[in-house]
């Protein structure tokens, strides 16, 4: 189909016309044409015609035409160039259609004859045909070149153009790749961060509190000067404070051990008497070794160090032995602080506020009384290492295995039965007000596609690691992604929201509330999320926990940023410390974990630390010159090096036609842990624990199928045209889906809000099911076949369907079948 000749030249008012020069040989070559009018644009292809005519004394010989079109099969419309005279133009008759020319001449076999065949004629048609299209090329090239420049400056036609004539195209792209990564490592620097830890540093800014209420309002306001468009989220939660009068207390046989001004939030409160037993770490090994030495740990009161796994793990694990609660210390073999430094944390099992599961946390919401299944039965409190160490001067019992001994300087042992312990927790739920502040930049082709990249506000104390650096660099992160916006001509294709989330010391609280008032449209629209979260804490190593669709992304940024201690690149780091050394598994108590196991939202979190991890979070020492005793060189300094990685992997995902996420990277995951669970299913029907008609070839089956789906869908995105906007944008909601499609559909968002069936937690993922399949090889009494098999089932049916829906369309998976 072509454009009618009135309308070749039309207004295109949305979108600017790609001319496709393939008759220059200029196949990779647009050229973007300005707006202009018709009667403009015609005069100057008229200009053209009179110009031949001239070179030719005006005499009726053959022109070239020019003639715009748009290609209905393709994206870009062609020239076309064809000799006419003037009578075709104004006849509309084909010359060879008609019997004489405009003078009256025959166009017959008697006037083909007056030119003769002589070498001289035949050497003159040549030459004057070769003259034609030199002439006209030149002169057709020069005069469209005019054309652009002159159309460009004539106001725009009031007349409405129809639907067929716009023709859309995406937006032009200023900046390539490189340009991005050097604005970024210029306007990036050491002063302007250092000038913000200044601005984001207070003694105090506990959740909901005054101070944390002040840094909302500095951070909004910094996301106003760089005209984000900034807004707040406000929530109303339960969280838990100390006692408001009197104190938590622990005592031994009747003698006071101390009086803690620490506490674990959410603990169970009440007054509690039992045996002390020391179980090491709190670890589910850990407690069997402590009951096969001590007996039964019912009604008991366990001794745990800090450390390896979380405060609410530590308190669950003891709570399923039936202990009666927990006293938790830092051994100076893991903590390098003051023997009467406390410790502060949380021990809900979960994030977001536990007395509203699976729904946000508004002043308008009116749900009956509800709490978390994540939520302690038993006291729990933390100890200093000082009272720690009148705990074990005081018990008697068995000594401990050689490995479970720190650096208390005391026989560590296990416990006896006249060790009575009384633990007194009188913590109280107050409902505050925290808010979240946000500010966006957004996108020019997928504005409704986003990333979002956040940081923890506020802390238990100065919490300069854990905090400070954190919504520093988001601030400036977000200063100079918007400056390369508005000054640099970067045009991003997908939005960016730039996050502060409150009450994040009390279980990621802010965020996961967040995320539950808005699962739909986070389910659908967000593609990524960065966290910034206690990013640097030392700057020997670094480590990162993330969904393997980032793995990728996250070592190209390392490619491109160096350290700053070594001058090499992050990269070179990497390699020499291993790469299954660097990537750790996410852990309940990371900002990113309900991003990627309750929402399916592929997320990362990383951080610059010593091999002795930064042992001042949850303290009231962590501030700028502890730091700076961990990093060596000025925290400034390292947090440079982290926004490096961070803007890195921010700009490549908004700036890339496709996004860029690693699409095979679960298939070796999904593989690793069929297999397993196939070797462990094999040894079980083979002792005829499980029925010898339980197979995993379905499983197997569903593994397989997955993987070449992803397969599929990685070839079908390497094989895109980067042109097409559309086939762009249906991809990138294909890869925005698997991770989505790895949440469990069978599971219950508020009974299990962590769906992922491979980083969630309960009995539906896989590596819970392989955990099942242990305790049935040792016949362990809390183990079900029945359960198994159901579980088995389950994960069977969410890969199958994670592969069905990477496939595509259902008629394509018919025809697979």
């Amino acid at each position: 189909m072509r454009f009618s000749h009135q309308k070749r030249f039309a207004l295109c008012s949305n979108a600017r016309t790609t001319l496709d020069m393939s008759w220059l040989n200029r196949s990779n070559t647009y050229l973007y044409m300005k707006d202009c009018t018709h009667d403009s644009c015609e005069s100057k292809m008229n200009n053209v015609r009179s110009s031949i005519s001239k070179i030719f004394n005006g005499a009726p010989r053959s022109y070239t035409r020019f003639n715009l079109t748009r290609n209905m099969e393709g994206d870009a419309s062609q020239v076309e160039m064809k000799l006419s005279s003037d009578v075709d133009e104004e006849t509309d008759h084909p010359a060879g259609e008609r019997q004489a020319n405009g003078y009256g001449q025959p166009h017959d076999a008697t006037y083909v004859q007056k030119l003769g065949h002589s070498p001289r004629n035949v050497c003159f048609m040549i030459v004057a045909t070769l003259l034609v299209f030199a002439i006209g090329y030149l002169i057709g090239y020069l005069a469209d070149h005019r054309q652009d420049k002159e159309c460009s400056e004539l106001p725009l036609s009031d007349d409405p153009v129809s639907e067929e004539q716009v023709l859309p195209v995406e937006e032009e792209i200023v900046l390539d790749w490189s340009d991005l990564k050097a604005l970024l490592k210029k306007k990036l620097n050491e002063n302007s961060l250092q000038a913000a830890f200044k601005e984001f540093s207070l003694a105090a800014h506990e959740a909901g509190s005054e101070g944390d209420r002040s840094l909302a309002s500095r951070v909004h306001e910094r996301f106003k000067s760089y005209d984000m468009s900034p807004w707040t989220n406000n929530h109303y939660v339960k969280l838990q404070g100390p006692p408001r009068t009197g104190s938590n207390r622990v005592s031994f046989a009747g003698e006071e051990i101390g009086r803690p001004q620490a506490y674990l939030a959410y603990s169970a409160t009440g007054t509690v008497q039992g045996n002390l037993v020391y179980a090491y770490y709190g670890e589910p090994g850990h407690f069997q070794i402590a009951q096969n030495y001590k007996g039964q740990l019912n009604g008991s009161v366990v001794l745990l160090r800090a450390g390896k796994i979380s405060f609410a793990e530590k308190v669950a694990n003891a709570a399923k032995m039936k202990a009666a609660a927990v006293l938790i210390y830092p051994d100076p073999a893991d903590y390098s602080i003051e023997t009467n430094t406390e410790l502060y944390g949380h021990v809900h099992l979960g994030t977001g506020d536990p007395y509203t599961p699976g729904f946000p946390s508004f002043n308008h919401t009116q749900f009956p009384p509800v709490k978390s299944s994540g939520l302690p039965e038993i006291p729990a409190q933390t100890i200093t290492a000082s009272m720690a160490t009148k705990l074990f001067g005081k018990m008697t019992g068995i000594s401990a295995p050689g490995n479970w001994e720190g650096k208390l300087g005391v026989n560590y042992k296990i416990g006896g039965e006249g060790d009575v312990v009384t633990v007194e927790v009188n913590n109280v739920p107050t409902e505050k007000k925290i808010t979240n502040v946000f500010g966006v930049i957004m996108g020019v082709v997928d504005p409704d596609r986003y990333l979002v990249i956040g940081a923890q506000r506020d802390s238990w104390g100065p919490g300069f690691a854990r905090s400070t650096v954190g919504t520093s660099l988001l601030v400036e992160l977000a200063r100079v992604i918007s400056d390369m916006e508005k000054n640099d001509g970067f045009v991003p294709r997908r939005s960016i929201i730039f996050a502060s989330w409150s009450a994040g010391e009390y279980g990621s609280v802010g965020a996961t509330e967040w995320l539950e008032g808005y699962l739909s449209s986070m389910n659908l629209k967000a593609f990524s999320y960065i966290s910034l979260d206690g990013v640097v804490a030392g700057s020997e190593s670094i480590k990162a926990s993330a969904s393997p669709l980032l793995y990728t992304l996250f070592e190209g940024a390392l490619k491109e940023v160096n350290s700053p201690t070594t001058g090499q690149t992050l990269y070179a780091q990497v390699v020499r410390e291993g790469w299954e050394k660097v990537m750790v598994p996410m852990k309940m108590d990371d900002t990113a974990y309900p991003f990627l196991a309750f929402s399916g939202i592929p997320s990362i979190s990383f951080r610059f630390t010593n091999t002795a991890d930064y042992p001042y979070f949850g303290t009231l020492l962590d501030t700028e010159n502890k730091l700076s005793t961990a990093t060596r060189p000025r925290p400034a300094g390292i947090a440079v090096a982290a926004g490096q990685v961070a803007g890195q992997m921010a700009l490549r995902l908004v700036h890339d036609h496709l996004l860029k996420l690693d699409l095979l990277g679960y298939d070796g995951v999904i593989r690793r842990n069929v297999a397993r669970l196939h070797r462990q299913l094999y040894v079980l029907k083979q002792s005829k624990v499980l029925p010898e008609t339980l197979t995993s070839q379905w499983l197997t089956s569903a593994a397989g199928s997955y993987g070449r789906a992803s397969r599929g869908l990685d070839t079908d995105v390497r094989n895109s045209d980067l042109v097409d906007v559309e086939r762009c944008r249906v991809l990138n909601d294909r890869i925005m889906r698997v991770e989505k499609n790895l949440l469990s559909p069978y599971e219950n968002v508020r009974e299990t809000p962590f769906r992922h069936i491979i980083f969630g937690s309960g009995a539906h993922t896989l590596p819970a099911i392989l955990e099942h399949l242990k305790s049935l090889r040792v016949h362990s009494p809390n183990t079900e076949v029945d359960l198994f098999r159901n579980q088995f089932a389950l994960v069977t049916w969410t890969i199958q369907g994670c592969a069905n829906a990477l496939a595509g369309d259902i008629w394509v998976l018919n025809r697979e079948e």
